[in-house]
């Protein structure tokens, strides 16, 4: 009965082998700098790692995410200043601006997020068509000082 528990174990652990996932049908995962998008748990959605930074940059400088589809920022102020994160083309942009150069206050909306030094805060958002669009900090002087990031929406 000995070589028979032997032959049982080893057919156990080719089955075991071959069912543990860790062969080419995973899913890539991203590199973790900022600029990856990483799967995310829901499907077709998608996450990206942005970082607002005192120089008065957002990084990635730039973006590319489809339409059509979540797409999750994870926002992390790295700053010793506050900060917020404002999605929409030139002319909301503008419009924005003029908000809180008047004295706007900072509050979270659907299209962005105010952030403390430190802080890390996720705003999801689904770009309804294909073209160019940006991210924008609006604390006075910012944006006027290039704090954006362009973003282009694909098909």
């Amino acid at each position: 009965m000995r070589p028979r528990h032997l032959a049982l174990a080893s057919a156990l652990i080719v089955i075991v082998a071959a069912c543990s996932g860790t062969g080419t049908t995973a899913a890539p995962t991203a590199a973790s700098s900022p600029s990856a998008a990483a799967p995310s748990p829901s499907p077709g959605s998608v996450r990206l790692e942005v970082e607002l930074i005192d120089s008065f940059m957002i990084e990635p400088s730039s973006m590319t995410v489809p339409a059509g589809v979540p797409v999750t920022f994870v926002v992390t102020n790295s700053g010793a200043i506050e900060h917020e994160f404002y999605l929409g083309d030139e002319a909301a942009q503008a419009e924005h601006d003029e908000e809180m150069l008047a004295g706007g206050m900072r509050h979270d909306e659907p299209e962005g997020i105010g952030l403390d030094p430190g802080e890390t805060k996720e705003l999801t958002f689904t770009f309804a068509a294909p073209g160019n669009s940006l991210a924008g900090c609006h604390v006075p002087g910012h944006y006027a000082a290039g704090m954006k990031a362009s973003i282009t929406v694909t098909e």
